[in-house]
């Protein structure tokens, strides 16, 4: 938990992060889509599949650089107890009764920047942005990070790529002949292809 405190906070906030990015926007009003029959039964909430694909990216994103909170206004929720939950190392809270999720974004930042803890907010909600900004504070837009996440998903993507020609170049480049006396001098098999004996 030290740990964690010693980085920046990361405060996302969360429906204006989903309303702001294609890909989350796909995904809702689809409950129980890619689910199982039983579970497509548990969810009604629209936004289930959009929160837990923004969970997902802010933890790549946040990884090793940010411990990260996403923050969402509880009166958007079709379940009233939506308990605050840590999941891969993101916080998720959902605002009480009676109080915004602008109101919780502010608090948070506020007590953070008070105790000299460098933050980044990400909102493109001018209210916020104008209400919060400020040295310890760094602002980002919901479109921004929509963006940084693509790009660690192709960047990822592409180390996969390579890495798997990689392994594979080398005999993926030699004849039937060239690998038989490859094996052979490693000890798969002797090139006539029969196996190796065995030592004891």
């Amino acid at each position: 938990m030290a740990k964690a405190r010693s980085l920046p906070l990361l405060v996302v906030d969360g429906y204006n992060a989903i309303y702001a990015s294609d890909a989350y926007l796909s995904l809702l009003n689809e409950p129980g889509k890619g689910l199982g029959p039983a579970a497509s039964r548990l969810t009604t909430d629209p936004f289930d599949r959009a929160r837990e694909a923004l969970l997902a990216d802010v933890a790549s994103f946040a990884a090793g650089s940010f411990e990260a909170l996403i923050v969402y206004d509880g009166a958007r929720n079709l379940s009233t107890e939506r308990a605050d939950r840590t999941i891969g190392g993101v916080r998720v809270v959902f605002s009480r009764s009676g109080q915004s999720a602008d109101s919780v974004i502010e608090q948070m930042v506020t007590e953070a920047r008070d105790a000299g803890r460098p933050v980044t907010l990400v909102t493109s909600d001018n209210t916020i942005r104008a209400t919060v900004a400020g040295v310890p504070v760094s602002l980002m837009s919901s479109a921004l990070l929509a963006r940084e996440v693509d790009a660690i998903e192709d960047e990822r993507e592409s180390d996969e790529r390579l890495s798997g020609k990689g392994r594979m170049a080398l005999e993926d480049r030699l004849s039937p002949e060239s690998r038989a006396a490859l094996d052979a001098i490693i000890g798969r098999v002797k090139p006539s292809g029969s196996p190796r004996p065995h030592r004891s």
